[in-house]
């Protein structure tokens, strides 16, 4: 039976630092893009591309955060995840990960860049294991994690989601 730990233990995955979940990093382009090149958001040359596998479980969540490249979710197996964005329009969108296609579940959500983001498992499930794909390629430097007073006063129809998603 596959579980949490045999999927931790098999790709020597490790705690993502601030957001939550697990984490190991499968793919980094070898190609760089040059900062010259890229968005002024962009401090430093990036990877064409990087991928991770990402690990929710009972006990973890993805913390309320937004990254400067776009970000593309691949669901594997597991729960369903819920997610939500918010976007600078006041606007957001709530939607859910998983393997259920009838109910409106998606295997591949795209997080445009800049894009606030957060995500758990629902109750009952006891992991859920995703990918994602970042381009240009995901470094620490692009990561922001949201200050919770912040969006809350930004977005107060989704305070119960934001308390969720922010640590205290």
């Amino acid at each position: 039976m596959i579980t949490a730990e045999s999927i931790i233990k098999l790709y020597n995955m490790k705690l993502l630092p601030g957001e939550g979940g697990y984490f190991t990093e499968t793919y980094r382009s070898n190609e760089l893009i040059e900062s010259s090149s890229l968005h002024e958001r962009y401090d430093s040359d990036k990877a064409h591309s990087t991928a991770i596998f990402y690990l929710l479980t009972p006990d973890t969540q993805s913390y309320m955060h937004r990254v400067n490249s776009d970000e593309i979710f691949h669901f594997y197996l597991g729960g369903p995840v819920q997610m939500i964005q918010l976007f600078p329009d006041g606007t957001s969108k709530v939607l859910f990960l998983g393997q259920d296609l009838q109910v409106g579940q998606y295997v591949q959500v795209v997080v445009p860049a800049g894009i606030w983001q957060g995500a758990y498992l629902l109750e009952g499930g006891s992991f859920a294991l995703m990918g994602t794909t970042v381009a240009p390629g995901f470094d620490f430097s692009d990561h922001e994690l949201a200050q919770r007073q912040a969006l809350l006063d930004l977005y107060p129809s989704h305070r119960d989601m934001i308390l969720r998603l922010t640590p205290e």
